[in-house]
């Protein structure tokens, strides 16, 4: 199939454009710079990657001319909106309801576009810190106002894709983790050890949902080509290790020590602040075998990416 894809330059919109790739599909990638102008050394490398198997198209933005121009010559049989107004996205005055309307800017002409030219298809990535999405504690409140964000930018998809007859499906994204990923826990951890150095989990009650990204990137190029042309709505949700976050903590330590050959230490602090809610994960096993998934594979491909870009 021939997709267009947004966000591709973000961690998970890299490995989403390589596995819908090795699939063997054509796809085509809404880059905003070249890979040598983005500030970020990883970001930089990401692009790179991206470049090496999509076409990409520069300088357009979710529903400006530009965009309109791509979805008008282009053919495309599907498109797959992953990119997300993220700007500040952990602060507390984070604007949900201005990010949305980025996220669906130009929605009505974007779709009408696609339909014009061909295309029944919509996948729009959703994230389980919205509300109502996976299972948890306290109601499945909207995590953040980032979360709340997310919500209404699938209510705004849901209700145009309906109204246009469109097929829509939601990738419902819990944490993933592995190589290219921004500085956040599992990236502080593997540094932490990398450098000789005992590393903590400050919240290690939490239960939370990580997953490979390598298998959430599968998940994902299995869903989009399996989505049918006939109107409705569908929805996947991947689980990966749906466990507290102490526990998880200590697996990783587990699978990189044997692979780094380093004590890779870790304190769990004791948690008495709860601000978040405790419990929140996706519902769907993905059948790792089915979509060719290798366990450890992945975490070996997760040391060599830290041994080759921050080993001593």
């Amino acid at each position: 199939m021939k997709i267009l894809l947004t966000g591709a330059s973000s961690f998970s919109g890299y490995w989403f454009a390589r596995e819908l790739a090795a699939a063997g599909h054509d796809v085509t990638a809404v880059l905003r710079k070249r890979p040598e102008e983005y500030p970020d050394e990883t970001r930089r490398r990401r692009v790179a990657g991206v470049v090496e198997v999509a076409t990409p198209a520069l300088g357009a933005s979710f529903g400006d001319e530009a965009f309109l121009g791509l979805l008008r010559d282009g053919g495309f049989d599907v498109l797959c909106h992953h990119a997300a107004d993220v700007t500040n996205y952990k602060s507390p005055d984070f604007d949900a309801v201005g990010a949305a309307a980025n996220n669906a800017h130009n929605l009505p002409a974007v779709l009408a576009e696609f339909q014009r030219a061909g295309g029944r298809r919509v996948v729009l990535t959703g994230s389980v810190f919205e509300g109502g999405e996976g299972a948890g504690s306290d109601g499945l409140p909207d995590f953040s106002p980032y979360g709340l964000s997310k919500r209404l930018t699938a209510e705004t998809f849901r209700y145009y894709c309906g109204r246009d007859g469109l097929s829509l499906g939601k990738f419902v994204i819990p944490n993933p983790f592995g190589a290219y990923e921004e500085p956040r826990f599992t990236a502080y951890l593997m540094k932490k050890w990398l450098a000789g150095e005992k590393a903590a989990c400050s919240s290690p009650a939490y239960v939370r949902d990580n997953i490979p990204v390598t298998l959430l990137a599968k998940a994902y190029a299995a869903f989009v080509g399996s989505l049918p042309e006939t109107p409705g709505f569908r929805k996947l949700g991947p689980v990966g290790y749906a466990e507290s976050q102490g526990t998880f903590t200590l697996r990783l330590a587990q699978e990189m020590r044997k692979r780094l050959d380093l004590p890779c230490e870790v304190d769990l602090l004791k948690q008495t602040d709860f601000p978040e809610p405790r419990v929140r994960i996706n519902v769907d096993v993905p059948d790792a075998d089915a979509l060719g998934w290798d366990e450890s594979a992945a975490w070996d491909g997760m040391a060599e990416y830290y041994l080759r870009n921050h080993g001593r």
